[in-house]
């Protein structure tokens, strides 16, 4: 029988509807906790164990003692044996002490929940010495080591254990969060992991924008299509991260954040910066509108970086109310745009075809995944 050693980080993430970008450090976690961030990794985690379980699959998992992976199977009823010690309080060195026991115990595939942050705490320990993946539960993740979704990395898990799928080595990417705060992005390779590789659910390292003149040319091109076509008086839009929605910031003479999320009202930015309940509290009496543009090289338009736009934010809003602009460019590499709320009705619901400004007065349908 296989075994699968499986370890949960249960604060990965929490930092993302409260719009901190990250939970690295126990400050930030202290600032999150304080915002009401609520955990968003052990109810990932169970989902990728609820969607294994379902597939019948004869694997023995050595589950982090507690709240670290063992809590999440015994909820599931997915029977585990705990490894390590049960501890309230966990950290990157908790996390790096059971992979090393994990892989003193003969484990064919590390499964472990948790963002950018978590890959770079088992790559210390595993390196190239077994296959691993990511469940994707973080804020982050720019790292190639991630499925795209909990319930794909079941099927990865699945197919691996059965001896359907290669080994690829992947890139372990990470940021240091208190740039990513101030708006600046410094990511950096740390190195590679083996996993297991089906190129329709794992995904891409993220690419960052290029700054081409024939690129700035095309977002100057969209931000002026938005200015002139799209944009409403009193409709208050909520412009996601990335260089395409800030420049229709910049040809407003306003200040956007490349980050965040920022809300725009009659052509002025009214709140930068905002979190998931800062955006509820201003689209309650008003009509409002969602810009996004996916990341490059993955696709995602909600659920990678822009978490403050949260399934409630989206249901209030409406998912007729969704603008998506892209530069050529960008989508040049992408067959599909995809989604990964942590809400799968919501997921669900955006799945299908969206339109894609692309140039000014120029739209291109893409199906969304």
């Amino acid at each position: 029988m296989k075994k699968i050693g499986f370890i949960v980080n249960p604060v990965a993430g929490m930092g993302g509807a409260v719009g901190l970008k990250g939970t690295d450090g126990e400050e930030t976690l202290r600032r999150a906790i304080a915002l009401g961030a609520k955990p968003i990794a052990p109810i990932r985690a169970k989902v990728f164990l609820s969607h294994l379980k379902s597939m019948n699959c004869e694997v023995c998992l050595l589950a982090a003692a507690g709240k670290m992976g063992e809590l999440e199977a015994r909820e599931t009823g997915f029977p585990c044996i705990p490894i390590g010690q049960s501890k309230e309080k966990t950290g990157p060195s908790d996390t790096k002490r059971v992979a090393e026991l994990m892989i003193k115990e003969g484990i064919d595939l590390l499964v472990f929940c948790g963002g950018d942050g978590t890959a770079r705490d088992v790559m210390d320990v595993v390196e190239l010495k077994l296959p691993v993946l990511g469940v994707p539960t973080g804020v982050k993740m720019h790292s190639a080591v991630f499925a795209l979704t909990p319930e794909a990395a079941a099927r990865i898990t699945a197919r691996f254990l059965s001896g359907g799928l290669p080994l690829k080595e992947a890139e372990v990417m990470d940021v240091d969060e208190e740039a990513f705060r101030r708006g600046y992005l410094s990511a950096k390779l740390y190195g590679y992991m083996l996993v297991p590789y089906e190129e329709e659910y794992v995904q891409n390292v993220k690419m960052p924008s290029s700054r081409s003149e024939s690129e700035l040319r095309n977002q100057a091109a969209i931000a002026v299509y938005v200015i002139e076509r799209i944009l409403q008086p009193d409709v208050l839009y909520i412009l996601g991260p990335g260089t395409t929605t800030r420049t229709i910031a910049d040809l407003l003479d306003q200040k956007k954040t490349l980050l965040g999320v920022d809300l725009l009202l009659n052509n002025k930015i009214v709140a930068r910066d905002v979190n998931e309940k800062e955006i509820l509290r201003y689209v309650e009496k008003r009509r409002a509108k969602i810009i996004v543009t996916p990341i490059g090289g993955q696709g995602f338009i909600f659920g990678r970086g822009n978490q403050q736009i949260s399934p409630r934010v989206i249901r209030k809003v409406g998912i007729r109310n969704i603008i998506v602009i892209a530069t050529k460019s960008k989508l040049r590499n992408l067959r599909f745009l995809r989604v990964d709320t942590g809400d799968s009705e919501m997921d669900e619901s955006l799945k299908g075809k969206i339109e894609v400004i692309i140039d000014y007065n120029q739209r291109v349908t893409m199906p969304v995944r």
